[in-house]
């Protein structure tokens, strides 16, 4: 059950990335990390300190970084790209087209501060179309992680597979609830197994997600949760195990609904087993400036939000 699920700590994931590259680059002497002028904010003084000489710092200009980060591969480096992940994908989207994906180079393009949770710095720099963009590039693996440790786990794990891969995390602190262990890249989490209503998450949405299974637990609701950190390549069959057994579905995403996680849940629903889904995420807007706690709840993106629609989808489910 979701309330057996334990807080080990709290801290934010881009920490989990600025340990998670360290450790990668003590194993691996190709890894090589390239910023945009945002050492501090990927939190990547560590591995600047022990590893200066396979450090770049690129300035604001990363379309520049990107064309780098694609020669360098050629040479056998493995190049880490940080920045936001507003500069990471719509800012350089081209660059990343062109050079990296279309030639399938082993790049991997580590973005921060992404959604709403980004807060105060408002809706020029809250990018939520960024899974979308990223999602449809031919060949590009879409990572995104729960919380600090899964945050590491998957820094360290995309140096292991070759091609190109889009990590995405975010700015505040939060809860800290999976095992470093427990992840695998295309694999999905289960976190609870139910027989109601099926909630897929990704990223921040997963700790809320648990919050709002608590809520439907404590009213005789049985819920599988599910976390959806990669996105690409999707775990069709752990998704299509889970909705023939429950028949409804609820995606969260902190992230537009057009285009990301819960696109990519109906699309595999639509072809294999049709079933009532409700979508958690922004509907078709911008955000704005503001405390992330407050945005969540003005956009629709926190736990009461989620019990509606797992209500919602439930009752919209043929009997």
């Amino acid at each position: 059950m979701l309330a057996d699920i334990q807080v080990t700590g709290n801290k934010d994931t881009r920490s989990g990335f600025g340990d998670g590259i360290l450790e990668a680059a003590r194993e691996n002497k190709n890894i090589v990390a390239l910023t945009a002028d945002l050492a501090g904010s990927l939190k990547l003084n560590g591995f600047i300190k022990e590893f200066p000489d396979r450090f770049i710092q690129c300035g604001i200009a990363e379309a520049n970084m990107m064309g780098m980060a694609a020669g360098l591969t050629i040479g056998g480096k493995i190049p880490y790209t940080t920045t936001f992940a507003n500069f990471s994908t719509g800012r350089v989207y081209d660059q990343i087209r062109q050079s990296i994906a279309y030639s399938g180079k082993n790049v991997k393009i580590c973005a921060s501060h992404a959604g709403l949770t980004l807060g105060e710095d408002g809706a020029t720099h809250q990018i939520l179309e960024d899974i979308g963009l990223m999602k449809m590039l031919p060949g590009m693996t879409v990572i995104v992680p729960a919380d600090y440790n899964q945050t590491k786990a998957a820094t360290k794990a995309i140096a292991n597979i070759d091609g190109p891969v889009y990590l995405r995390f975010g700015r505040p602190v939060w809860p800290i609830f999976t095992k470093e262990e427990d992840f695998v890249i295309g694999k999905a989490q289960v976190l609870s197994s139910g027989k109601d209503v099926t909630l897929f998450a990704c990223g921040h949405l997963v700790w809320t997600a648990i919050e709002a299974g608590k809520i439907l637990e404590a009213k005789g609701i049985s819920v599988e949760l599910i976390n959806i950190h990669t996105i690409k390549p999707i775990d069709s069959a752990a998704v299509i195990a889970s909705i023939t057994k429950t028949g409804c579905a609820v995606t969260a995403e902190e992230h537009n609904i057009i285009g990301g996680l819960g696109d990519s849940i109906a699309q595999i629903a639509a072809t294999h087993c049709p079933i009532p889904i409700e979508y958690i995420g922004t509907n078709d807007t911008f955000g704005e400036s503001g405390k992330p706690s407050e945005l969540l709840v003005k956009y629709g993106l926190d736990a009461a939000h989620i019990v509606a629609a797992a209500e919602k989808a439930m009752a919209r489910r043929k009997s």
